[in-house]
């Protein structure tokens, strides 16, 4: 990603709230889960982790890397990630046969 979209997506991110919120128990699978299908709905999300400095480097990098996202900005206890919306197949609808 190129630095003037990395810019476009922190402006878009900067009215977001977090919709995510990484407690002390740390990174779960239910909490990864919540993540892909947010990712999958909004593209680009706010998360807060709430742990140690050192601890949340650490989930921050697992949770790019087993969400597959980009790191757009880190501040605090907030990171902001982007993902692509993956391709919706489009099924066709066939209606009855004209004759």
């Amino acid at each position: 990603m190129n630095s003037v979209r990395k810019k476009q997506l922190k402006a878009q991110a900067h009215i977001l709230k977090p919709v995510i919120i990484v407690g002390q128990a740390g990174l779960k699978e239910p909490v990864l889960n919540e993540i892909e299908i947010t990712l999958d709905t909004h593209e680009l999300i706010k998360i807060k982790i709430r742990a140690d400095r050192d601890d949340r480097k650490i989930i921050q990098q697992q949770i790019i890397t087993k969400a597959k996202a980009e790191l757009i900005q880190s501040i605090g206890q907030v990171i902001v990630i982007y993902r692509k919306k993956p391709e919706q197949k489009i099924e066709k609808i066939t209606g009855p046969r004209r004759r």
